[in-house]
């Protein structure tokens, strides 16, 4: 009979035996040993259903661990060595005391990892891993990249007693610059006397909270959960700067950092102490600075139930002489066998006053105000639904003193956008809907939410002649307002009008921007619009793409707001960079840099509505020299035109003459490549019906050598090749049937040359006359031709010159008989 896997005896669930290590870990219910391979045939079922089931897990070798805690801030320390061969991954790790790392994951397939060499001829593998104590662990990985399989987990312990705890949330890393390939989750196991809570400090700004799904800017979220015999409960996952200062959790609880791959932990340190008697079990508190400010909060397990007969008890701080607005979105009704779901309001020196969920909620405080709510003893078994709750917090300030003196020109403006809402808003104490500030006033808002109102900035720049603008490029400043508006800026708009003869030209300061169009959405939070005045939109804008240069010779308004619709973020204070240029020759030139990563989308103005009648664009695409361009016509609208044609070409720089020119009623080619940077321009009938809109996109590609210019070369390296073959077949055979003489020259001793050759041009040749060299192929009449030549060149009244005659060779002298003679050998002999 076959029997299952041998569990060895060692097996004790972490719960039991090593307590420190929560059963609530990231990685299923771990177990004391080294390696872990999880049979997922046995499973065992968690004390809530909030947990998922886990399986258990076999221990490898059993090793005594020490779970002593040091006092003091804690450190997490740990050794690690790593090497690679064939293809797998080393790891000498050594975890440091009161420290424990577990490395698995819920995607494990195909890789392994092992334990270096033991007592065991063969070292124990498995998918999960778990170290104790500060003994070094030699770690094999069986695949090249574990990192994408395999996760890690740092879990450390802080214990609290009646009057103290005997540690701090210390975030550091310093030790684990080998394990940034892997995504890590810092864990502290938090636990403190029965009927007793701890407290956790953040530091300025705060905590602000997210839903479950969502990511944090900087790669850090942080994670809260409690556990209670009544049940467990998710506090919450968390980002940095908000208004969440503290939180307290009764009895036992669990803080954690996850870090992503490639990212360094960011050295923080949280304080943890002894908190107050709550009747909750978690208690978060928050504190808002001054000003006017909102925050989102989520109930417990969001968007699943809170934990059944649960309480959860929120703290609000708010600054002397503001209100407090406190508004209940996306509430789920549970089913209950007992007592109801409630909301208790309690402000300071007032009474308690309890709503349930189906009444209207009270959502205007004075002062701070604690926000409490409390579930009912829910029937589970005829609903699987439960409570939860989303609420927002706002905060306003009665009175706001606004001074615009300093901000560039720019005017406030205030408008009350819900007619309806009981928000009322006042400018030296008269009371308007809309309000606009140019250089200073004091606001008064009263029960004014963040939704009520909508906060502008504007200014109009009007030049009237070219040399009366500015002819330095100038910056576009987001204004810098009081905290104590009721609502964020939301958007700046720059109107410019411009002389007939003036450009205006933008850039942008934090390199260049890409216009926002399916395929190739703002995923930056600044979003630039440009809108032609009285003729409608010219397009969005957002950083991070391919346009250096927006030049346009029209008025046009400028406005600066945010992707989300949300305020507009510090961080882009110096939004774009203008300059006043002169006249262009078409209404719009956008700059245009190609990438070699990914295509460029490039619209026509006013997309998908379609240009303007009589409007040009162009487009000047800068390719590198290695590459050229693939242009795709990927979508073309084509009006009914009025009066003249619509227009399309291309013409390379430098090129006096298109590349590609086709009018509206002409066919035209989808896909164009060009070599080299290139102009593309567009230009606009007077529109009968329909509209003129093309999305064209721009990719780089190494050249390709045509068809016809390869088969050019190898046709003419072959002609070449023939002509040469048969030049020398001719040449060969014509040196072949002459026979081989030579000619030497005479000395013309005989015919009276001085001796002194310095003195005459006996050494000079007024010619050489081929038929003399080779006389012997001449006949006689030939050669007095030949020789009459000479003898008038002689006769011409120049200096003395020799002429050139036909050897006429002695008779050869006895060779010796050791040495033969060689045919064309022509030997001489002479006197002293």
């Amino acid at each position: 009979m076959a029997r299952g896997p041998t569990w060895p005896r060692p097996l004790l669930h972490l719960e039991r035996a090593l307590p420190r290590l929560w059963h609530g870990s990231a990685y299923g219910k771990w177990v004391e040993g080294e390696i872990a391979a999880s049979p997922c045939g046995a499973s065992r079922k968690s004390e809530t259903t909030l947990w998922r089931k886990r399986c258990l897990i076999p221990v490898g070798r059993r090793r005594e661990h020490s779970m002593a805690v040091a006092g003091g801030e804690q450190l997490l320390l740990l050794a690690f060595f790593v090497s690679t061969v064939s293809g797998a991954q080393k790891l000498d790790v050594t975890p440091d005391a009161g420290t424990s790392l577990i490395i698995g994951g819920p995607r494990v397939r195909g890789c392994v990892v092992c334990t270096g060499p033991g007592p065991s001829p063969s070292p124990p593998c498995g998918s999960s891993l778990l170290l104790n104590g500060n003994t070094s662990v030699s770690l094999d990985f069986n695949c090249s990249r574990p990192q994408d399989v395999f996760q890690v987990e740092i879990v450390r312990s802080v214990e609290c007693s009646t009057k103290s705890c005997n540690g701090h949330i210390v975030q550091s890393d310093s030790s684990f610059s080998l394990l940034l390939a892997f995504n890590r989750t810092f864990t502290w196991n938090l636990n403190a006397s029965p009927q007793t809570a701890f407290r956790i400090d953040f530091p300025k700004p705060g905590l602000r909270q997210i839903r479950p799904w969502e990511a944090c800017e900087d790669g850090h979220s942080f994670t809260l959960q409690a556990s209670r015999a009544t049940g467990s409960a998710t506090i919450g996952k968390y980002c940095r700067e908000g208004s969440i200062s503290s939180v307290q959790i009764q009895s036992n609880g669990r803080f954690s950092v996850e870090v992503p791959a490639r990212q360094k932990l960011q050295n923080d340190q949280f304080n943890v102490s002894v908190g107050e008697e709550i009747q909750s079990f978690a208690k978060i508190t928050l504190t808002f600075p001054e000003g006017t400010s909102s925050s989102e909060l989520l109930s417990p397990n969001y968007p699943d139930s809170v934990p059944s007969s649960s309480v959860i008890e929120w703290d609000i701080q708010v600054p002397d002489k503001h209100g407090t607005s406190v508004q209940f979105q996306n509430i789920s009704q549970p089913r209950c066998l007992k007592n109801m779901a409630a909301v208790e309001y309690r402000s300071k020196g007032g009474e308690a006053l309890v709503r349930s969920l189906t009444d209207a909620q009270r959502n205007e405080e004075t002062g701070n105000v604690s926000v409490t709510l409390r579930n009912c003893e829910m029937d589970m078994k005829r609903s699987t639904s439960g409570l939860s709750v989303s609420l927002r917090v706002s905060i306003t300030q009665v009175r706001c003193r606004v001074n615009m003196s300093e901000a560039e020109g720019l005017a406030l403006r205030v408008d009350k956008v819900r007619p309806t809402s009981g928000c009322k808003i006042a400018l030296n104490s008269e009371m308007k809907d809309e309000i606009t500030v140019a250089s200073s006033g004091e606001l008064s808002f009263q029960d004014c939410s963040p939704e009520d109102v909508q906060v502008t900035a504007t200014r109009v720049i009007e030049c009237r002649q070219l040399r009366d603008c500015p002819r330095a490029p100038f910056p576009l400043v987001v204004p810098t307002l009081p905290r104590c508006l009721p609502a964020p800026l939301s958007s700046v708009t720059w109107t410019f009008r411009l002389p007939q003869h003036a450009t205006l030209e933008l850039a942008s300061p934090r390199g260049p921007l890409k216009q926002a169009l399916p395929g190739q959405p703002c995923t930056d939070s600044l979003l630039v619009t440009l809108t032609e005045d009285s003729r409608g939109p010219i397009g969005d804008f957002c950083p991070q793409g391919a346009v250096e240069r927006l030049q346009i010779h029209t008025n046009v308004s400028v406005t600066v707001s945010n992707v989300q619709k949300q305020a507009v973020k510090t961080c882009y204070k110096h939004a774009l960079n203008v300059r006043f240029k002169e006249e262009i020759p078409e209404r719009y030139i956008f700059t245009v840099a190609a990438k070699t990563d990914s295509p460029v989308l490039l619209a026509t103005p006013g997309w998908p509505a379609g240009m303007e009648g009589y409007s040009t664009v162009s487009w000047f695409v800068s390719v590198p020299a290695d590459m050229e361009a693939r242009l795709v016509f990927a979508n073309l609208t084509q009006p009914k035109c009025r009066r003249y044609h619509t227009d399309i070409s291309v013409r390379r720089v430098g090129r006096p003459m298109p590349e590609y020119s086709r009018r509206g009623d002409e066919p035209a080619p989808r896909e164009l490549t060009v070599p080299g940077s290139f102009y593309l321009n567009m230009s606009n009938c007077q529109v009968d019906k329909g509209r003129f809109s093309v999305l064209t996109q721009v990719s780089l590609q190494a050249p390709k050598a045509p068809l016809a210019a390869v088969l050019g070369a190898a046709a003419a390296v072959v002609a070449l090749v023939v002509v040469a073959v048969v030049v020398a077949c001719v040449v060969m055979k014509k040196r072949k049937s002459q026979s081989h003489q030579s000619a030497v020259y005479d000395s013309g001793a005989a015919q009276g040359f001085p001796k002194r050759r310095a003195d005459n041009g006996s050494h000079e040749y007024a010619t050489i006359d081929e038929m003399l060299i080779y006389s012997h192929l001449l006949t006689g009449e030939d050669f007095e031709t030949g020789s009459e030549k000479a003898s008038d060149a002689v006769d011409s009244g120049g200096p003395p010159v020799d002429v050139y005659r036909a050897f006429q060779a002695p008779p050869l002298p006895d060779r010796p008989p050791s040495r033969s003679l060689v045919d064309n050998d022509l030997y001489q002999t002479g006197t002293d």
